[in-house]
Parts: structure tokens; C-alpha cells; sequence
């Protein structure tokens, strides 16, 4: 089974060695029935992004910048029997390979995500993963930084990641879904509370629940998109 990796990019320097170093094989557990590759879309990053992925083994391209074009174009680009969207502040666990590939051993199951978590630990963090792992449960939707997978097959029949301004992280869940059977690894994928901390946990936190109701009921995304300055 091959693997493929496409990780986007926006001036991520200080993130994508740490993010790269997590896929490779010593770290992943990686065994020989498997083969990674990985594939950095860089939407026009103006620091060391690009030649930092490069020197660490990744193939980078060049793209116009929003995440549904770059993850579009990796996957495009991509050669995998599976593609593994990756945040390029998310770090995969140690043994990630085994466990996506003994889900995917049965042919029913048609993708997957890894359970939610941060890298860095504090009562914000600990809340915030509370209700993730809750939004999970009640509705089986992880969002992009949980690291999705699926198989080649699934996304080509869905037309591709779809261009769109917001939330296509849930548009390949419920590609996922419609074909086949999601499966949540309990293994967790580490990402940066960053963003959180930049916005604010709770203003984030009832951000995205306004949008995937928005996405629920078919809402304009271009104006979910602006209210959530994106």
C-alpha cells in the first residue's frame, strides 16, 4: 500500500521539519509492505518553507494560496493508494503506518482521521480537546487537523477535494462516509494551539460550531469564510 503525504503550507518554517520528521519512516514505525510519499503545496510562503521541506526530503510545489486548492493539487499530484491530509503543524504518532494500514485492511472502511490533541498541555488545551473528542462522538466529524485519510478511489469518485473557502476538511468526510465506513484511530495527532491562542480558545471553539452548522444547513461559505477571517 503506498501513502501519500500533502501537507500545505503558508510561512511555516518554524513548524515543517518537526511535521515532516513525524512522517518518516523511523518515527512512523514504517515496515516494508508500506511506501511514503510526501508532498509540501506551498501557497507562497515568504520565508524558509519551502527549501526547509525540500532539504528534508519532501517534494514541494508552488500553488495559489487557499487550502482546497494546495490540498487539491497534492492529492493531483500525488501517486498514493491512500492520501493522508496532513496540517503542517500537526505532528503523526509514533506507528501511524501500522494503524491506518490495519483499518484500511478491511476493504469496507474507505478512510479515517486520528483522535484530536495538542502538543502543548493547559487547562484551555484539555477543555478544547474535551469538546472535540464530544463533537466527534455525537456527530463522527473530525475536522482537518486530525489528519484525514482516504483511499484514492474515494476521492477521484467524489471529483477531487472540492475548491471551496471553507471547511472542505468536511466535504472529504462526508465523501468518506457516503462511500463507505470512517474510522477513528485512537492514536493521537498533535497540533499546535496556536491558532487558539492567537484568537482565543472559546471565541474558536463557537466559531467552528457557527460554521458546521453553516455547513449543515448549506449556508453561504464565502461569508462564513469572511466572518471567520479566513
Amino acid at each position: 500500500m503506498k501513502i501519500s503525504v500533502v501537507i500545505p503550507t503558508l510561512d511555516e518554517s518554524a513548524r515543517i521539519v518537526d511535521t515532516l520528521g513525524s512522517v518518516s519512516g523511523v518515527a512512523a514505525g514504517l515496515d516494508f509492505a508500506s511506501e511514503i510519499e510526501v508532498i509540501v503545496v506551498d501557497g507562497g510562503s515568504r520565508d524558509e518553507t519551502g527549501r526547509l521541506a525540500r532539504e528534508a526530503g519532501a517534494r514541494v510545489l508552488e500553488s495559489e494560496r487557499g487550502r482546497a486548492r494546495q490540498l487539491r493539487m497534492g492529492a493531483e499530484r500525488s501517486t498514493g493508494d491512500v492520501i493522508l491530509f496532513l496540517h503542517a503543524d500537526t505532528r503523526l504518532p509514533p506507528g501511524w503506518v501500522q494503524d491506518m494500514c490495519r483499518v484500511l485492511s478491511d476493504p469496507g472502511c474507505t478512510g479515517g482521521a486520528f483522535t484530536f490533541g495538542f502538543a502543548e498541555r493547559g487547562a484551555r488545551e484539555r477543555w478544547i480537546e474535551w469538546w472535540v473528542a464530544l463533537r466527534v462522538a455525537a456527530f463522527g466529524l473530525p475536522y482537518g487537523d486530525q489528519a484525514l485519510f482516504m483511499r484514492r478511489t474515494v476521492l477521484e469518485e467524489m471529483g477531487g477535494v472540492p475548491i471551496v473557502p471553507i471547511m472542505e476538511d468536511l466535504d472529504l468526510v462526508r465523501g468518506i462516509k457516503r462511500a463507505g465506513r470512517l474510522r477513528m484511530l485512537p492514536l493521537v495527532a498533535e497540533t499546535s494551539s496556536r491558532r487558539y491562542a492567537e484568537r482565543g480558545g472559546l471565541r474558536t471553539v463557537f466559531q467552528h460550531g457557527i460554521a458546521l452548522l453553516g455547513w449543515t444547513l448549506g449556508w453561504d461559505r464565502a461569508r462564513l469564510a469572511e466572518w471567520m477571517g479566513r
